[in-house]
């Protein structure tokens, strides 16, 4: 498997041809991101149920990222995902972790073992998560030059 390859759940093969789409037709994709944007607010939603803000919460902080791409290799226990992300205080990767589960992004195990391990794994709605995860992932690398250029021009 080449390696910016991501085994695609059954459920995504849609969601990755419309992430092809948008990348064929930009302007296309901003039309019906702005349509779907504008509809929602034209019901009368309070901005606590959209549901882009909620998932953005989660997904859009870098722990949660970088924990997702971890696990999406394999399941990890605590003190490897500890490792793989070397820079993550024990605090915050405990909360992130308690907040992915609780989000049913990520699943923990308990195995009964003396002393017990516990270990964390994509769930399929994780997995689910690593097609358009590979898009932003993409973008992101790039255009990191872009964007550093352009925080330099304004620091």
């Amino acid at each position: 498997m080449p390696s910016d390859a991501v085994a695609v759940p059954p459920a995504a093969p849609a969601v990755a041809s419309a992430a092809v789409a948008a990348t064929a037709d930009p302007r296309g994709a901003a039309d019906r991101l702005v349509a779907g944007w504008e509809d929602w607010r034209e019901g009368g939603q309070p901005n606590e149920a959209c549901p882009v803000r909620g998932v953005l919460d989660r997904i859009g902080d870098k722990w949660s990222v970088l924990i997702v791409l971890t696990l999406a290799a394999a399941p990890h226990r605590f003190g490897a995902l500890r490792r793989a992300v070397p820079d993550i205080s024990q605090r915050m990767l405990t909360q992130t972790l308690r907040d992915l589960e609780r989000d049913g992004l990520i699943s923990r195990t308990v195995h009964p073992t003396k002393p017990p391990s516990v270990e964390y794994a994509l769930t399929p709605l994780g997995e689910s998560l690593l097609v358009p995860l590979l898009g932003l992932v993409r973008w992101a690398d790039a255009h990191h030059a872009e964007i550093l250029a352009a925080r330099a021009r304004t620091d």
